[in-house]
């Protein structure tokens, strides 16, 4: 079995707000992340595939198709959007980084062609915060 990688880059703004609580309590669980005026994060995306090479290519998968489905089924959709607002596949849930990785998983597994399975998202908030997500 062979895993390969294939890093991208967005910026997105969000606001971690449970509309059931009060301001206070948003502030209390969530602090500067509530704030009503939003913030945005630099994100890094590393999208990981597994399977085995092709006998014929020695790929797994051509690492500049996995870069296009990656930037048209994900990336293009968040770039210097709103996540709360402004991405359907975000729409109704908490815009957390751990939801967003498990939202980003399943806007890719449909597009792999078979004999490719998705390994692992793994997505950087911050230089020291990121989240794996592997499918369970």
């Amino acid at each position: 079995m062979v895993y390969l990688t294939r890093q991208e880059h967005f910026n997105a703004a969000h606001k971690l707000f449970n509309p059931a609580w009060s301001v206070e309590q948003n502030e209390a669980v969530f602090g500067v992340c509530a704030n009503e005026n939003w913030h945005g994060h630099n994100y890094d995306l590393f999208v990981t595939i597994k399977g085995e090479p092709d006998p014929d290519t020695g790929f797994l998968y051509d690492v500049k198709k996995l870069s296009r489905l990656i930037k048209e089924k994900v990336v293009s959709k968040l770039d210097h959007k709103n996540l709360n607002m402004d991405v359907d596949f975000m729409k109704d849930k908490m815009c957390s980084t751990e939801n967003l990785a498990i939202a980003i998983w399943q806007q890719l597994v449909p597009y792999l062609p078979q004999g490719v399975q998705l390994h692992c998202i793994k997505l950087y908030e911050t230089q020291r915060i990121y989240v794996e997500y592997f499918g369970d």
